[in-house]
């Protein structure tokens, strides 16, 4: 009996013994059985409106979509779409299908979802929630088409590979990742994405699981930041629900993880992750990792994580050259729509050479600019939009201007600097002179090297590590070092 049914048979009980009290027992028995026979109307009225779960499900998939509005897509998507619901003695019963979402749910959500039952539903049934599956309980039929399938959605829709601009800086990357996405668990596992931030490499491991799903839609498919891993752990272990937490991250079939240079220095998460790892490969489960570096740059990460991350295939995505970024334009101009002359996205190119995401920021600046003006978009009118910008672009600073500063500073001459001598009083400068272009120049590490006498990128990551640790440990080299930054800056 339910919390109206009780309070019916109590106003019923109290309405009928007053009335025996002061009518007589003859007219009491009267109004004794209408009573009676309206509040087992109600009753059934309750009883029935719950009876099959048909109501029950209707009731949830109108609080799907109540929720659907209040709460942010990503929140919603990955705590309470996984839900289903079924009925039960005229309650309500939730189920999670694991631990992480039985205790973010519980914790953040299970009020706010009684208050909407609540709104829909005046019968105020208990709503309860539970962990594991309802499938040999439930009567209710599940609102499918506002149900799909949960990690499908951590997905983003317009990062596939027919969306991707392949260019030279992207060729090898691209085809590690059609390879991964055609034949997952092959020799490229894991599959290693590093290079700069907004060059592609978050679009081609969503599109990897997008064609993974497309060949079985029923592959258990995660993409996750390193970061959200990192908090659902540390959630996990507050909560006492490490248990399901592991089961949940071991039982996947393909592990598409963003960002992998944030465990550097949290050993706990390294030391989860080394486990989820293992358990992942050991089951022949493919693994797609990113990160803005090297595996062997990243600082303060375990050397045995370091090890299995390159035990797999390790590939490079650089900043784009001038045609791919000219490309990359136009696709997104055919997208939006907008009508861009090919001349005006070279223009636009030859100013934005860092990443895609800087490249639609001035697309972006450029359509906004002819949609105030009504002009058509014109090599003028790109000048026009990223004045700014172009002002920006000639400050910029130059690795001949960088290499004329080390020189000038240290006394060596430009000659010296760029060849093969690796006398103290030569190398020291020149590792200087590297760490420089790579934090104050767009260039790439091998754009870096071939200007240093054509050198290997390797050379230019052996110098930027040497120099972060002597400035840690050399209060000269570190002075030097903000002495030639605020000249290169001025």
């Amino acid at each position: 009996m339910n919390k109206k049914q009780k309070q019916l048979w109590i106003t019923f009980s109290l309405g009928a013994t007053i009335i025996l009290i002061q009518g007589g027992l003859l007219y009491g028995f009267f109004v004794f059985r209408f009573l009676l026979i309206v509040n087992i109307f109600f009753i059934n009225q309750t009883i029935i409106k719950h009876q099959g779960g048909c109501l029950v499900a209707e009731v949830w998939t109108n609080c799907l979509r109540i929720l659907g509005d209040e709460l942010p897509d990503e929140e919603f998507n990955a705590w309470i779409r996984p839900l289903h619901v079924t009925e039960k003695d005229g309650s309500i019963e939730l189920f999670a299908p694991n631990g992480l979402i039985l205790d973010q749910v519980q914790s953040h959500y299970l009020p706010l979802i009684r208050r909407t039952i609540l709104q829909i539903d005046d019968s105020e049934s208990e709503v309860f929630l539970y962990i594991g599956s309802n499938s040999k309980k439930s009567s209710v039929a599940q609102p499918e088409s506002l149900l799909p399938e949960y990690f499908e959605n951590n997905l983003n829709p317009f990062f596939t590979f027919s969306n991707f601009v392949e260019g030279k800086t992207t060729q090898l990357a691209h085809a590690a990742a059609k390879q991964v996405a055609d034949n997952p668990e092959s020799s490229y596992n894991p599959l290693f994405i590093h290079g700069s931030t907004g060059l592609g490499k978050t679009h081609l491991m969503h599109a990897i699981g997008h064609q993974l799903l497309k060949k079985n839609p029923s592959s258990r498919i995660l993409y996750i930041r390193s970061q959200n891993f990192v908090n659902d752990m540390v959630s996990a272990l507050r909560h006492h629900t490490i248990d399901q937490f592991k089961q949940y991250f071991h039982g996947l079939d393909v592990l598409l993880i963003d960002d992998i240079q944030f465990f550097a220095g949290k050993h706990s998460s390294q030391e989860e992750f080394f486990n989820t790892y293992n358990a992942l490969l050991e089951g022949n489960k493919q693994i797609v990792l990113t990160s803005d570096k090297y595996p062997k740059e990243i600082d303060k990460l375990e050397d045995r994580l370091k090890s299995r991350f390159g035990a797999g295939l390790t590939v490079p995505v650089e900043r784009p050259e001038l045609e791919t970024r000219v490309a990359i334009l136009m696709k997104k101009a055919e997208q939006i729509p907008l009508d861009l002359p090919q001349e005006a996205a070279f223009e636009i190119a030859k100013l934005v050479k860092s990443n895609v995401r800087e490249l639609e920021g001035a697309l972006n600046n450029v359509r906004a600019n002819t949609q105030l003006t009504g002009e058509p978009i014109t090599i003028e009118s790109v000048r026009v939009a990223l004045r700014d910008l172009i002002a920006v672009h000639d400050r910029l600073v130059s690795i001949d201007n960088i290499q004329k500063t080390i020189s000038d500073y240290y006394n060596v001459s430009l000659s010296d600097l760029l060849s093969k001598s690796r006398s103290r009083s030569i190398a020291r400068p020149r590792q200087i002179a590297m760490s420089l272009a790579k934090e104050l120049t767009e260039k790439s590490l091998p754009e870096i090297g071939r200007a240093f006498g054509g050198r290997d990128h390797t050379t230019v990551i052996h110098a930027c590590k040497k120099i972060n640790e002597l400035r840690e440990s050399d209060s000269r080299t570190n002075d030097d070092y903000q002495n030639l930054q605020r000249q290169l800056s001025a």
